[in-house]
C-alpha cells in the first residue's frame, strides 16, 4: 500500500489522515537512518505497529519489545501473531532488573510513579509519618535537610496550577493520602524502581546500540497519566540522543476505534477475550481497575495471578485500606 492510497482511505478522518502524512514525511526523512519502535501488545501499540510498517519503506525501523519480567501470555502469544502478520522481527529485550527483582529489592509500587517516588526519597530518610507529619514544610526541612522536593510534596508546597486546579506533585492531589498515612505509615518499601529498571534503562542501552537517530513510542494526550501529560504535541528534538516521535499523540478512543475498523486490527486476547481496557505490566498497581486485573489474572491465567500476589501483595494490602479509608471519610464529611 503506498502513501497516496493510504491517505485516501484514512482522508475521512482527520486526525488519522494527519497522523499518516506526519509519519510519512517523519519516517522517510532520509536524516533518520536507524529507527527504534517500542512495541507492548497493546491496542495503542498494534495500531502504531500498523502504521509503521506501511511506512517504512525503507525497512528502518527496529521494533522491540521489553520483557518486564510480569507479562501475560497472551501478549507474549500476540507479539509472535504481529511478526507473522506483518513479516516482521521483533526484538525482544529482556530487563536490566526484572520487576520481581527490583519490588524485592527496592520496593513495591503504589498509587502512581510520582507518588512512589515521594514517598521513597523520604522512607530513605527515615521520615517519621506519625511524629513529624503534621509539621510545616519550614519545621520539617530543618529535620530532613536534604529531602527538600518530597517534604514540598508532604506538605502541599508546589504552586498549583495556572487554572486553579490541584498539582499532581502536591499530596493532596491523593484525596486524604496525608491523613491516611498519618494513621498508618508504610510498613514496606515503596518505590517506582521497577519501571526504571525494567523499560526506561533498557530502553536508553537499545537507543545507543543501535545507534538510534528517531524513537517512536505509542504515547496518547487522552489516555492521560504522567507520561502524557509530560508532553504537549507529538515530537521532541534531543541533541544527546535520539529524537522522540509520539505517532498516535492526538489519537481519541473514537479515532482508534475509526483506525481498527479500517484497517482490520485486531488485539490480543487479553482484549478480545479477558475484557481488560489497557494491558502492561500485569498485576501493575498503578492501574486504575486494579481489582479488576486481578479477576481476569484470577480467571484466564491462575499461575501469573498466584505470582503477582507475592510480588505486590503489599500494596495490594495497602491500597485497598486506602481507598476504604477514602470512602469513610467521604461519608463523614458529607
Amino acid at each position: 500500500m503506498d502513501i497516496n492510497e493510504l491517505m485516501n482511505l484514512t482522508k475521512s478522518n482527520v486526525t488519522i489522515f494527519d497522523s499518516v502524512v506526519k509519519a510519512n514525511s517523519v519516517i522517510n526523512n532520509p536524516k533518520y537512518k536507524s529507527i527504534v519502535c517500542s512495541v507492548s501488545g497493546g491496542s495503542d501499540s498494534d495500531i502504531l505497529l500498523d502504521i509503521c510498517t506501511k511506512l517504512d519503506t525503507e525497512k528502518k525501523i527496529n521494533y522491540v519489545y521489553f520483557e518486564t519480567g510480569l507479562e501475560y501470555a497472551a501478549t507474549r502469544k500476540h507479539i509472535e501473531e504481529l511478526e507473522n502478520k506483518y513479516g516482521i522481527t521483533i526484538k525482544r529485550e529482556r530487563a536490566k532488573k526484572a520487576i520481581p527483582q527490583c519490588c524485592k529489592q527496592y520496593g513495591q509500587p503504589f498509587i502512581s510513579k510520582q507518588v512512589s517516588e515521594w514517598i521513597s526519597r523520604l522512607q530513605k530518610h527515615n521520615f517519621d509519618w506519625v511524629k513529624d507529619g503534621n509539621k510545616s514544610f519550614e519545621d520539617l526541612l530543618v529535620l530532613y535537610p536534604k529531602c527538600k522536593a518530597a517534604l514540598r510534596w508532604w506538605c502541599n508546597a508546589w504552586d498549583n496550577r495556572s487554572n486553579g486546579s490541584i498539582s499532581s506533585y502536591n499530596i493532596n492531589y491523593n484525596r486524604y493520602l496525608k491523613q491516611f498515612m498519618i494513621k498508618n505509615p508504610p510498613s514496606f518499601r515503596i518505590s517506582n524502581s521497577c519501571c526504571k529498571y525494567a523499560k526506561k534503562e533498557v530502553a536508553k542501552k537499545v537507543i545507543k546500540s543501535l545507534k538510534a537517530d528517531l524513537n517512536i513510542i505509542g504515547v496518547r494526550k487522552y489516555e492521560g497519566g504522567a507520561r502524557a501529560t509530560a508532553y504537549k504535541n507529538c515530537f521532541s528534538s534531543n541533541s544527546d540522543t535520539a529524537d522522540q516521535y509520539r505517532l498516535i499523540f492526538w489519537y481519541k478512543n473514537e479515532d482508534k476505534s475509526d483506525y481498527e475498523s479500517l484497517f482490520d486490527v485486531v488485539h490480543s486476547k487479553c482484549y478480545t477475550e479477558y475484557g481488560l481496557q489497557r494491558t502492561g505490566c500485569a498485576g501493575c498497581p498503578y492501574g486504575r481497575n486494579m481489582e479488576e486485573e486481578l479477576r481476569v489474572l484470577e480467571e484466564y491465567e491462575p499461575n501469573l495471578y498466584k505470582a503477582v500476589n507475592i510480588i505486590f501483595g503489599d500494596t495490594y494490602e495497602y491500597t485497598r485500606k486506602y481507598k476504604e479509608f477514602v470512602e469513610k471519610k467521604l461519608l463523614e464529611d458529607k
